[in-house]
């Protein structure tokens, strides 16, 4: 049996925080001409939930139209201000070792739920050298549903189609609560990580099965992905 490692990104790999706000900022004066005056919540949700909360708070239906018209004015930016990543943001610890040491093991396969459009999640990994050990291919990401576990469902039907993993070998592994019960939701394993704004106690009662620190023991990360 092979386990399918699907991972978050923002405060589970990598910190970049402060910049989606004003990309998003950015983008909404790009596609509809407004200033941002209501700033959504980002932590643990998709681009299409933010998106949708951004316009309606500015008055603005969120169409499809004008979602994805958002959507490419926020990868526009993303693209252009890749530099600042690298030096605004950064790798979080042990987050290299982490996927390189599940990536040698013949039994594992890696991807994302992230909340990112893949564009950014690419442009966001890139930067800091954590791009390579993925299967971008059976990711799900944050321009497939507002609601997160739809994401797991995603990325466990394309890693089923190519890899042929079961959907009792799935590992999310995440920051928050709301990454904690898009695994639940299917019944899959959920590992927390204390890197963002929950603490581990709020972890521990979202249902996380094992919660960590963070990722700077290799050996720890390993263990609890194939406990």
């Amino acid at each position: 049996m092979r386990t399918l490692v699907l991972w978050d990104i923002d405060l589970t790999l990598v910190d970049a925080r402060g910049l989606g706000r004003g990309w998003y900022r950015t983008a909404l004066l790009a596609a509809a001409g407004l200033e941002m005056v209501h700033t959504p919540s980002f932590a643990g949700r998709t681009e299409r939930a933010i998106t949708a909360e951004l316009l309606t708070a500015h008055g603005l239906e969120p169409t499809e139209e004008l979602v994805t018209k958002l959507h490419a004015e926020l990868i526009a930016i993303a693209g252009a201000e890749h530099a600042l990543l690298a030096r605004r943001g950064r790798a979080l610890p042990g987050a290299a070792e982490a996927l390189a040491a599940l990536a040698a093991r013949g039994d594992v396969v890696q991807s994302l739920v992230t909340g990112n459009l893949v564009e950014i999640a690419r442009y966001k990994l890139a930067a800091f050298g954590l791009d390579t050990h993925l299967d971008w291919e059976i990711g799900g990401y944050g321009s497939v549903s507002e609601h997160r576990p739809a994401l797991v469902a995603e990325a466990v039907r394309l890693a089923s189609a190519k890899h042929g993993l079961t959907p009792s070998s799935v590992v999310v592994i995440g920051d928050t609560p709301h990454d904690v019960d898009a695994a639940l939701h299917h019944g899959h394993v959920a590992i927390g990580v204390a890197t963002g704004r929950s603490s581990a106690r709020e972890l521990r009662e979202a249902g996380a099965h094992v919660v960590l620190d963070d990722l700077s023991d290799t050996p720890a990360v390993v263990a609890a992905v194939l406990r």
